[in-house]
Parts: C-alpha cells; structure tokens; sequence
C-alpha cells in the first residue's frame, strides 16, 4: 500500500466509517457472533477492522502480507486474543477446516489478479469449517477509490462476478448486497 492509503487507515475517521458502516453492511443481519469461536481475518493490513473485531469474539487469526504490517500488528497486539500470522491468503499455513469464520474487509482489490483473487476464495474455502460462515465486503470500482491507489495494487471486484466466484470455490447460501459504494458478501462452505 502507498503511504497516502496507510495513512489514512490509520485515522480516526475510517475507524468510524468502519464501525458504523462498513461491519454492519458487511454482517447484514447477522453480526459478528454468527462467525463463531475461532476466527480468521485476510489482510488485516494495518488492524483497524482487527481491533474492532476482536472485542467482539473470542479468538482471532489475523494473516497478513506485508511483513512490517505483520510484525507492527503482532507487537501491538502481544497479549491479546489476537495471533497475527505473516503468510499469503492465496496459500495459507492453517489446516483444511480450521476456522469456524473467516472475514475479509476493504482488502481484495489488493489482489493483484482475479486469478489470485480465486485463489484466496478458495483457500478461504479449504480452512473453513463445514457451515462456516465467510463474511467479505470491499468497494466498487470508483476513479476516487483508482486515485487512491495511485503506485498501489487496484484490481476491484466486480461484484455482479461474486456469486459464480464463490460458487466456484465452493460455497453455497451465497449472499451478496451491492449499492454505488460497495459490495458485501455472506457465503458458507
């Protein structure tokens, strides 16, 4: 990520946009609860989403790329229900069904390809539980959102594409909800 995008991660404004429309788009109806006793987050980045999320279940797995992202969340985060792993989300380290819930948010269109977008899905897929729940939302393609990324990974989600994706990796009672700002998606294995 460019420091233009980290910094504004990082403020207190996108916390709030977080909290009060991001998670509750993305749950819908259902809420974090729904996700389960041990859950994983994909691309934490810099751990806004983790730090709301972990307040709110019992355990999470947070796998992120970027190594000083990782190492910085890690330090932060020492002590608390939360393990931040350093790995790729399109060959994860955990065993086939591990997690009751798996989360994603604001993070696939750093994905450099659909190919790898795919991947992720279905790596998603492999470590969730039968009847896990996988909770997703992102933008849509917007020119603000492209100048954002200026010298940065920009690959958004068509999210009229979702539903056969996610079929194709394997999940089924797919929910997706899409308006002129993002996508959201529900889906379990």
């Amino acid at each position: 990520m460019n420091q233009q995008h980290l910094d504004l991660l990082g403020t207190d404004e996108w916390r709030q946009t977080l909290e009060d429309r991001v998670l509750p788009f993305a749950f819908g109806p259902l809420g974090p609860d729904a996700l389960g006793g041990d859950v994983l987050e994909v691309g934490p980045g810099p751990g806004m989403t983790t730090d709301l999320l972990r307040t709110r279940l019992p355990k999470l797995t947070s796998i992120e790329l970027d190594r000083e992202l990782a190492l910085a969340l890690r330090a932060r985060l020492t002590g608390s229900n939360v393990d931040v792993i350093e790995g790729d989300g399109t060959a994860m380290p955990f065993d086939d069904r591990r997690f009751t819930g798996v989360v994603t948010f604001t993070m696939l269109h750093h994905v450099p390809t659909v190919e790898l977008q795919d991947a992720m899905l279905r790596e998603v897929a492999r470590v969730l539980q039968p009847g896990g729940l996988f909770v997703a939302s992102d933008g849509v393609a917007r020119d603000e959102l492209a100048a954002l990324h200026e010298d940065d990974i920009y690959n958004p989600v068509d999210p009229t594409t979702l539903e056969g994706r996610l079929t194709a990796a394997g999940f089924t009672e797919i929910e997706i909800e899409a308006n002129s700002l993002a996508w959201a998606c529900r889906a379990r294995t």
